[in-house]
């Protein structure tokens, strides 16, 4: 049924928590401490295709919340590979957000 309780008949899909559960961990494979050496670009570009894949699949339906689940998800896990990648952890330039960092890196946002 319709979510404002009217009387019109749509498919509701969304994005289940297994599959969630799923994407989080390819990701975590992705971006992974062991890929230190990957320059950054690439690593970047690699997670950006990944993320294209998934998202072009899920678009169908009611995906938002998945979308801004996984856009966070990628972008804490990025952060946490920056600032362990050497010795002087990674910070954003001053005045400047880690996301807006990221956009400018090239990381695409779903």
């Amino acid at each position: 049924r319709d979510r404002n309780g009217g009387s019109h008949r749509y498919l509701n899909m969304e994005v289940s928590k297994n599959s969630l559960a799923r994407q989080r961990e390819q990701l975590r494979q992705l971006i992974d401490r062991r890929h230190s050496h990957v320059p950054l670009p690439a690593l970047i570009a690699r997670t950006n295709r990944h993320l294209k894949g998934w998202a072009n699949y899920y678009r169908l339906g009611y995906p938002r919340k998945a979308f801004r689940h996984i856009n966070h998800y990628v972008r804490q896990r990025l952060y946490g590979h920056l600032r362990h990648r050497s010795q002087r952890p990674w910070r954003p330039s001053k005045g400047q957000t880690s996301y807006a960092a990221f956009q400018r890196m090239g990381l695409i946002r779903l």
